[in-house]
């Protein structure tokens, strides 16, 4: 069915209100490849029929689908291994140093929002067991969410095809922290209970009663309009830590969210400490 001028601006507009990304008419062939079954399996005389019973609401599903449909899911393990060297090399060991007199030394939280299938999730598991010796004993969570519930119950499960595991997983750690199950890979135990996972529309209220060391939320506010962005890292700086690390994606700089915005580069990767007082400026 071919996608109308009238199609795209509702689609579009559809598209914002349910999950803040920003299309236009450039992007019809992405509405029509991704939607155009949704709109034969429903039945819908067009694109804009589709986006009517999404509205009313009588069918939760058929927001879910769309939702899926649409949403990017690209991901894999270690994705942007210059990160996981700056979280590796700088970030936590100067979280770990600072936590050391602290109350709860062996404590951490970590949010990895917008996490796809869990394969951001499990790297940073397996790096923290990889970095603390004594990992068993120390009172790990890392949450991950996505407003996908389809990604969300693959990323509970924590199983893989070879496939995705050959994207990023060495044969050490494929060794060391996977079991064979089939024709896939499943993440070992101990390694999935570090994480959890549940649904977070990010343009919703985040409601997060922890406050997190660490928040990665990588590739996805590129989508978002200006503001929405602006918006959406202020609110996240809240559910921080006062010591807390947010990393965001290589395309994505924040420091015109505002002063306490100010990018931190080490090892090619950049972090921010929105929430730190007196730290140094790094200009890229």
């Amino acid at each position: 069915m071919p996608v109308t001028a009238g199609d795209i601006d509702a689609v579009c507009e559809l598209i914002n209100d349910l999950c803040g990304i920003c299309l236009d008419a450039s992007k019809s062939y992405l509405i029509e490849s991704r939607l155009g079954q949704i709109v034969e399996k429903h039945g819908c005389t067009s694109y804009a029929d589709l986006v009517q019973k999404v509205r009313r609401g009588t069918d939760a599903s058929l927001k879910n689908q769309v939702v899926d449909a649409i949403t990017t899911n690209e991901t894999l393990f270690f994705r942007d291994s210059y990160l996981f060297e700056a979280l590796r090399y700088k970030a936590l060991p100067e979280l770990i140093d600072s936590k050391e007199k602290t109350a709860f030394p062996t404590r951490l939280r970590l949010w990895s929002a917008a996490c796809s299938t869990g394969q951001e999730p499990y790297s940073l598991a397996m790096t923290l067991a990889e970095m603390i010796p004594d990992v068993n004993r120390w009172d790990i969570q890392i949450m991950g969410t996505d407003i996908s519930d389809a990604v969300i119950a693959k990323a509970s499960r924590g199983w893989y095809a070879t496939h995705e595991i050959e994207r990023g997983v060495s044969p050490e750690r494929l060794q060391r922290f996977f079991l064979a199950d089939g024709s896939g890979w499943r993440v070992r135990d101990e390694i999935r209970a570090m994480c959890s996972f549940q649904r977070q529309n990010l343009l919703e209220p985040l409601g997060m009663s922890a406050r997190f060391d660490m928040v990665f939320c990588r590739n996805v506010a590129i989508y978002f309009t200006r503001e929405v962005r602006r918006d959406l890292f202020q609110r996240i700086a809240t559910t921080m830590s006062p010591q807390g690390y947010l990393f965001v994606g290589a395309q994505e700089f924040l420091a015109d969210i505002g002063p306490n915005f100010a990018p931190q580069n080490h090892c090619r990767g950049t972090f921010y400490r929105p929430n730190m007082t007196n730290i140094p400026v790094y200009v890229r």
